[in-house]
């Protein structure tokens, strides 16, 4: 079992979704705390991404505090833009 944390702005675009978009993520979110594969991100980043359907959750995973941080939900458009902002 893992415990969530969040980080910084995590919830910017987040909190302008619709409810029926809102409860879809939080479901994908609150399904964490188990031991689900999650796709690593390119380019040796310590992210991890989950997509529910358009948007996507960045998070990163800590093994040895059992852990994963929330750090971007958001569009594809809006992740593109979260991504390239954290390779710089």
């Amino acid at each position: 079992m893992y415990s969530l944390k969040y980080i910084g702005n995590w919830n910017k675009h987040f909190d302008e979704m619709n409810n029926s978009t809102k409860a879809q993520i939080w479901k994908k979110i609150q399904k964490q705390v188990g031991e689900i594969k999650t796709r690593h991100m390119k380019q040796g980043l310590d992210f991890f991404v989950l997509e529910v359907g358009q948007y996507r959750i960045a998070l990163k995973i800590n093994e040895q505090q059992k852990t994963k941080t929330i750090y971007f939900i958001g569009n594809h458009k809006q992740y593109e833009k979260w991504y390239a902002s954290t390779t710089q």
